[in-house]
């Protein structure tokens, strides 16, 4: 694992020239990058595209990163851009993938979890977008309102109230009635 100050020299040595030294940093942020591109567009391929167009960006414009700043805060602030940026320029998603629920369990419960995760998804691409942010960064990518606040660049209260609204409307999308399963037979 690399920390703040082996970030800030692996950025120091890409400016240098030294273009392989970007690798440890993708590799570092691949998976939480990807994670927030899925749930911010709700879509397998999009999001690998997203999450590829990131590092992209994030390398053209290494010049711009401030080695105050935690890269950290710095990508996901790039990462989140593109999210916004492409759910903007695109509807909203047509159909939604359904996940592929976890080993171990019995078909019962394992088509239950696949439901509610579903569900939960199409709740989150209901939320606007910058609702749907701090739910993602907070209940699937695990950060602390501190990080938000330095991902998201607004105040830590800003956060908290961006996500009390955002439960609550979640709560209320969530309480809604399942639409009814559609029947293939006829």
């Amino acid at each position: 694992m690399i920390d703040g100050h082996a970030e800030v020299e692996l950025v120091r040595r890409c400016l240098a020239g030294e273009a392989d030294a970007f690798e440890p940093l993708v590799v570092r942020y691949q998976r939480p990058i990807f994670n927030v591109a899925l749930r911010m567009v709700g879509d397998y391929e999009d999001a690998r595209d997203l999450t590829q167009t990131t590092f992209v960006k994030a390398f053209e414009k290494l010049r711009s990163y401030d080695s105050q700043q935690r890269f950290f805060s710095w990508i996901y602030r790039i990462a989140i851009n593109e999210c916004l940026n492409f759910r903007a320029r695109r509807k909203p998603a047509e159909a939604l993938d359904p996940m592929v629920p976890s080993g171990g369990r019995d078909p019962e419960h394992a088509a239950a979890a696949s439901e509610l995760e579903v569900r939960i998804q199409a709740a989150l691409l209901e939320l606007p977008a910058a609702q749907r942010l701090v739910v993602v960064l907070r209940h699937f990518m695990d950060l602390s309102y501190g990080e938000m606040s330095a991902v998201l660049q607004i105040p830590e209260k800003t956060v908290k109230s961006r996500l009390y609204s955002a439960r609550e409307r979640l709560g209320s999308i969530l309480q809604e009635p399942a639409a009814p399963a559609r029947s293939w037979a006829r």
